[in-house]
Formats: structure tokens, sequence, C-alpha cells
């Protein structure tokens, strides 16, 4: 089905190239079974699986984390042993208020772990890579064809009239 070759990796790391994959006889991209196979195994949609399944077990850290450890430090200086044990009832409905402060506190400490390791410090590193434009060159009219040429130059790039010196 794919020909593999040694030591031909693509540049998405997945050992082959997927542009080469051979399809069965019979079967086109145009059908769509070839087209998903070409689009299932791209590099992208292989990382961005990863990373779903990495985000949802630190989802599950954190949770366990606000809820095993912070909230009964932050309920040991309020007073309250644990936040989802927090309820009210009205008309015989109860609502899990408790829960909801854990939730909130959780999708927080998301947020700013994602941010203090993963935004701040890309920043830093796109701030060092970018490098500042170079300033444009100053430019004025060319007197015959009225195109802008840079303001050193002495012959039009477009006319070729001679122009007045700068220095002048």
């Amino acid at each position: 089905m794919a020909s593999d070759q040694a030591g031909t990796a693509n540049d998405q790391g997945l050992g082959f190239d997927i542009d080469k994959v051979e399809l069965p006889k019979g079967e086109s991209e145009d059908r769509g079974e070839g087209g998903f196979l070409h689009f299932i195994m791209r590099g992208n949609v292989v990382d961005l699986a990863v990373a779903v399944i990495i985000g949802a077990a630190f989802v599950a850290i954190v949770n366990a984390f606000v809820k095993d450890l912070l909230t009964p430090l932050i309920a040991a200086v309020g007073g309250r042993p644990d936040f989802s044990a927090l309820t009210f009832t009205i008309n015989g409905s109860r609502f899990l208020y408790g829960d909801f402060i854990n939730a909130v506190i959780a999708f927080l400490i998301v947020a700013a772990v994602l941010y203090y390791l993963v935004i701040a410090p890309m920043n830093r590193i796109m701030r060092r890579v970018r490098r500042p434009r170079p300033p444009a060159p100053a430019m004025k009219a060319c007197p015959e064809c009225l195109n802008l040429v840079p303001a050193a130059a002495r012959r039009c790039g477009y006319c070729t009239s001679a122009l007045a010196d700068a220095a002048a």
C-alpha cells in the first residue's frame, strides 16, 4: 500500500513520504478513500491529536490539584472544608456553586500555565528572531513620468530621463 523506503522521512516525521502512498486499484482520491488516507496521515493532524490527548491529561491533573490541594488550602482560610459542598436550594432545585468555583479556579490555573509556559516564552522568542525591517528608501518623483524613484537616483528607472542631482 505505501512504498516505504528506508531512511526516507517527510517533513512531518512520519517515516515515509505521504505523497508517494500508492492507492489500491480502483480507489481514487476523488471518491474519498485515498483523500481521507492522505488527510489523516498528514503530520499536522497527528500533532493535533497528540496535543488534544496531552491537553486532556493536563486538565485532569489541574482539576485534581484544584480539588485536592488548592481549594482545601483556600477553604482553611475561609473556614469551609470543601468548596464542592457549597450549595443553595431554590424551589427544591439544588445549585452546586462550589463545583463552579472549583471549575473557575481550574480554568484560571490552566490559562495561567498556558500563558506563562507557552505564550510568553514564544513572544520573547519571536521578538528575538524578528528583526526590524530596514526603513524604506527616500523616494522622489521623476519630473517626466511622475513615477517614484529612489532619492539618490540619477536616472529614472522607468523612462530613463536624467534626474536633477540630489545634492543640488
